[in-house]
Formats: structure tokens, sequence, C-alpha cells
């Protein structure tokens, strides 16, 4: 049986804005925000509140884009992928010539027409991560919430990337930066060290931007 898409699907709306990109590989890059809420996790430490959100249609979030200059969207969350109907948005956005990247957990796969796949496991699900995670991604970013030394050599191996980075944890406003530091070193001076680990940061709250 063929499956009828609606013509104007709604989706779990957080928030939409314009900024920079504050983290990873493309930090500075000029990009449209769409923040999708619900997640498949609940790390105690996020920052997002993904369970408060409007429904909006596919027809009002393309009227809002009007709004913005930027040309690359960053379809973001809460998780994207647990989204009904992501695939007609995404559909819609690339045959207007947007570029698409994705900010997902990688429990699930990204969606084919993402243009780049910013993917961060969190150490904290280690358990569903020895189950599935995504295969491949541009990038990796994963929140150093303690010692993630292992499941950060783990997820080298499972997740095939171009980049490869730790970010701190901010708690009460506090960074572990030192210790994300350290454990970068140490992942870098592993004798079988696979992979080469920088340090991202999320600079737009530094810059004061969303």
């Amino acid at each position: 049986m063929t499956e009828i898409r609606p013509a104007d699907p709604q989706y779990r709306l957080v928030e939409m804005f314009e900024s920079l990109q504050g983290e990873g590989y493309n930090t500075g890059m000029p990009a449209v925000f769409i923040r999708l809420g619900k997640c498949n996790l609940a790390c105690s430490w996020c920052d997002t509140d993904y369970l408060t959100f409007e429904m909006v249609s596919l027809s009002e979030i393309l009227g809002r884009l009007k709004n913005y200059t930027a040309r690359n969207i960053i379809i973001t969350g809460g998780e994207p992928t647990i989204q009904p109907h992501l695939d007609i948005l995404l559909d819609t956005l690339k045959a207007k010539g947007y570029r698409l990247c994705m900010e997902t957990n990688g429990l699930n796969p990204a969606p084919p027409q993402i243009d780049f796949v910013a993917t961060s496991p969190k150490a904290c699900y280690a358990a569903k991560y020895n189950k599935q995670c995504i295969a491949e991604a541009d990038e990796v970013r994963i929140v150093a919430d303690g010692d993630v030394l292992d499941f950060a050599a783990a997820m080298a191996q499972k997740i095939r990337a171009k980049h490869y980075y730790l970010s701190p944890c901010e708690q009460e406003g506090v960074m572990n930066i030192y210790d994300t530091i350290r454990q970068i070193g140490l992942l870098n001076s592993s004798p079988d060290a696979s992979e080469h680990w920088q340090l991202s940061v999320q600079t737009h709250k530094w810059a004061g931007i969303e």
C-alpha cells in the first residue's frame, strides 16, 4: 500500500532562529536553526527544553524562512530523527536549494537528504550505543560528562567520521574544561589511537548569541 503523504504536515517546533554555528567543524557558519521537540534520550545535563514546543505546519516554517538570509539550515533538537514526516520537510528544503545539516544523538541513521551530519553520542547511554548507532558522520562530538575515554575510543571504532571532538559538560554555569582537555590528551597519546581528537566548545555562549 502506498503511503499517503500529508500536503502540509505539522512539526513539533521548539524554536527557529538565524545565528552562527557555535561548535564543531562549522563554527562561525551562518545558519538557520530549526529545533524540533522531543527526544529518545533524557540526559540530566541537557540545556535544551525540548519538551516545550508548538505544532507548526510546513507552510508556516517556509513562511518564516523568508525572514532569514542564511542558506544553511541546521536541523536539531531534541532528536530530529524521531520527528514524524521529517522526510517531507527535508525534501522541501532541499528543493529550495538549502544546504542541510543535522545534529543527532546518533542512535538512528541520518536521512539521506542531509549534507553534513554532526552526531553526539552520549556516554551516559553507552549500553544503547553498544547495541546500535549511526555508522558514519561528518563529525562526532562527545560531551565529557565524566570519564568518557573508553566510550570515545569505542565510538571512534563504530562511527566513521572526518572529525572527532570532545566537548566540556556545563552544569550550573560551570564547564569542566580542564578535565575535557586532559581526556583529549590521553585519547591522542594512546598507542593505539586511530583518530585525532580536538576540543569543541559552545562559543555562541561566550559570544552572547543563540
